[in-house]
This record gives C-alpha cells, sequence and structure tokens, in this order.
C-alpha cells in the first residue's frame, strides 16, 4: 500500500479563538477548506474518519456534514488519533473500501475554558484507573515525572528543554496565524510559574481553538486534481502502558513507531528533511526524538541545542511554531499533517524548509509515562 495513496486536501482554520463558534462548525469549515483546497466536493467523500466528538458523535458529525460514507473510523487514542485516520486512510484506499477519504477536528477548549492538560477528569472510568486515581495523577504531572525522569537519568537540563520552546516560540514568529508570535528566552522560560516541576508555564502547550481537515485518494486519481500529491509512504502506530506494574516512564511509544515507518517507507533517518512532533510539552519533543532515533537515550538535551531543530539546522522541528506557540485545542495531531503537507508542497512562505522532499510526522496521545499512543507517517513529494 505503501505510495499508493497522497493527501490531496489540507486546510487549518485560522481561528485560535471563537467563542461564537461550535466544534461541529470548526469541523464544517474546516472540512470545506480542505476541500476546496484538493478540487473535489462532499459528494464526492465516501470515508470519514474523525475523534473527539464522544462515543457515537460520528454520526451526528456525518449528519452535520450531510455525508453518507461508505467506511468510517472514529478510532480516539488521543491527540495522535488524526495521524492514525490519515494512517488507516491511507490502507483503507489501498483496500479498495473507500476512494475519496475526510478526515476532520474541530474544538472550542479555549472559549470553554476548558483546562487540557491539568486537572483530574477522566482518569477514573475503567479498571487500572482504580492503581492511579487514588494518587492524583494529572497529565502535565505525568509529563513532568517524564521529565525528571530523564534529568536524573542523564543530567538533562531546564535549559536544555527551554530551548525547545524558544526555537518553537522563534517558529511562531513566522507563521502569522500562531497564537504567540512574540520571541521569548531560554531566561523568560525559567523564569516563568511553575506548573508540574520541572516544567514550567512556558513548557507547555498553549489553550487554543481550532480546526482542520484532510483529504485523501490514490496516487492515481490526485493525478487529476488541483495541488501536486504528497504520498504516504510509511506509516505505524503502537501503544505503550503500565505492563502490570513494571513501569518505564522513559519508555515511549515512538521506540516502536518509528523504526516501523521509516523500514516501510525504505527510507533513513539522515534522508528526512523535517519532522513534525507532537510538542504537548518541551520534555515531548525532547524524548520523542530520542525514541525515533534521531539520536540515542539521553543526547537529545545536546541534540536539541545549537539551532539544529530550527528553521536552517539539521532537522527542522515543527515550522509552524507548533502546540508550545501556534495552536493547541487538545488533540493537535492534524495539525502536523496539515504543516508537512504544506511544507512538502512548499506553500509555507518564510517558515518554508527549503527544498524538503521528506517529512517524518509523529503524533502522540495520552500521557508518556502512564498510558500513550504513538503514531509515525511519513510523506513524501512526488
Amino acid at each position: 500500500m505503501w505510495g499508493k495513496t497522497a493527501v490531496v486536501g489540507a486546510y487549518e482554520h485560522p481561528t485560535r479563538f471563537a467563542p461564537d463558534k461550535t466544534a461541529f462548525q470548526l469541523h464544517a469549515e474546516s472540512a470545506r477548506g480542505a476541500l476546496e483546497d484538493a478540487g473535489l466536493t462532499v459528494q464526492d467523500v465516501d470515508g470519514f474518519f474523525t475523534s473527539g466528538v464522544g462515543p457515537i458523535g460520528i454520526l451526528s458529525l456525518a449528519g452535520h456534514l450531510n455525508l453518507r460514507p461508505s467506511y468510517v473510523d472514529s478510532q480516539a487514542i488521543g491527540g495522535s488519533s488524526f495521524v492514525s485516520h490519515s494512517f488507516h486512510a491511507a490502507a483503507a484506499i489501498a483496500a479498495g473500501l473507500c476512494n475519496v477519504a475526510l478526515v476532520t477536528y474541530g474544538s472550542t477548549a479555549a472559549s470553554e475554558r476548558f483546562a487540557i492538560g491539568t486537572g483530574t477528569g477522566g482518569f477514573v472510568v475503567e479498571p487500572p484507573d482504580s492503581f492511579e486515581a487514588p494518587f492524583g495523577p494529572t497529565i502535565v504531572g505525568s509529563y513532568a515525572l517524564v521529565a525528571r525522569r530523564h534529568m536524573h537519568e542523564y543530567g538533562t537540563t531546564g535549559e536544555q528543554l527551554a530551548e525547545i520552546a524558544v526555537t518553537m516560540r522563534r517558529h511562531a514568529g513566522l507563521n502569522p496565524r500562531a497564537k504567540y508570535r512574540e520571541p521569548i528566552t531560554v531566561e523568560d522560560v525559567l523564569a516563568s510559574r511553575m506548573i508540574s516541576s520541572p516544567l514550567h508555564l512556558l513548557d507547555c502547550c498553549v489553550i487554543s481553538d481550532g480546526g482542520g481537515a484532510l483529504v485523501l485518494t490514490s496516487v492515481e486519481r490526485a493525478r487529476d486534481l488541483r495541488r501536486p500529491p504528497v504520498v504516504i509512504l510509511g506509516a505505524a502506530e503502537a501503544l505503550r502502558h503500565a505492563e502490570i506494574g513494571t513501569r518505564d516512564l522513559l519508555d515511549v511509544a515512538a521506540r516502536q513507531s518509528g523504526p516501523l515507518a521509516l523500514a516501510r517507507a525504505g527510507v533513513r533517518h539522515a534522508d528526512i528533511d523535517l519532522a513534525l512532533i507532537y510538542d504537548s510539552y518541551t520534555i515531548t519533543v525532547l524524548a520523542t526524538l530520542e525514541a525515533l532515533g534521531f539520536c540515542a537515550a539521553g543526547e537529545g538535551g545536546a541534540f536539541c541545542a545549537d539551532g539544529r531543530i530550527g528553521l536552517g539546522g539539521a532537522l527542522p522541528v515543527n515550522p509552524d511554531g507548533g502546540g508550545l506557540s501556534s495552536n493547541h485545542p487538545g488533540m493537535r495531531g492534524i495539525f502536523l499533517v496539515v504543516e508537512a503537507t504544506r511544507q512538502l508542497r512548499d506553500e509555507c512562505g518564510p517558515r518554508q524548509v527549503k527544498d524538503a522532499t521528506l517529512a517524518l510526522v509523529h503524533g502522540t496521545g495520552g500521557m508518556l509515562g502512564q498510558r500513550h499512543s504513538g503514531v509515525t507517517l511519513i510523506l513524501g513529494r512526488v
């Protein structure tokens, strides 16, 4: 199936705060944008993929969009769900189960004052929660445990984590839609208030409203469409959990999905021109790059320093500013695929990675250090 399907439409809703809209409106407006980008209409869609709309919310959303799909997927594995949907859509198209797949996302988290990453909501719903909920875990607390363990094992410093936030903000300064664009320094990050030690406020993703959509079809069908296709060359997904008590805080799902996706695409780390990495927190970027194999365990701090992950560096990461500065409506995976697609189509203006032909996308869902998912996608320009 690799190399036979492509992203042909991509749209990121420009809003970062939309109290006048519903989440379904953001889904609909994003779907319209992606279909217009592809040169297709809603009547062409026969595969529908979404998440974050409740257990059977895809039924209502299909009605809202007036879709009558013959293939649907509402898998929910956290923020990586939409990267997974792109993978699953490629498989469905290659298997002949649908011809044109639409992936949509919409959220009004900021205007609803939803506290992404804090609080304990939703943790006492399944049997394994009985062993965790009494201790009051939070999402940011779980990531903080990973960061603290990394510091203990490898001597990673707060300054090295802060450098990641500074780089993302520098990229956001080139993105007119980014929520926060003003430059910050390592000192600013370290001086921002502590959220969960050792993570400061500026180590954490922003909270925004937002929406996005993708359209995928076969490479053969893509030849007649408006935009150059961005081909899915490889993908893989994985889960991590507490393994009945033998928990390793630094065991990240990317360690399984990354090498498999690269092997399926037949490419090496050195071939990748840019990476779109889920950046819920600065430690997420550092731990994911290590797990994907771009550097050895314990070397992530040094790897992210000295401009290596900045525009013009050896491996530019999140040229749009990522979740740390551009947008994070709660589940950011779709924006990773949108930005990778636009970069490979050479559409990103001042933040464009020069001569980009191969992009690695990695989405993380759930909580590092506890239960989480990882999905890696390799995209290429033809």
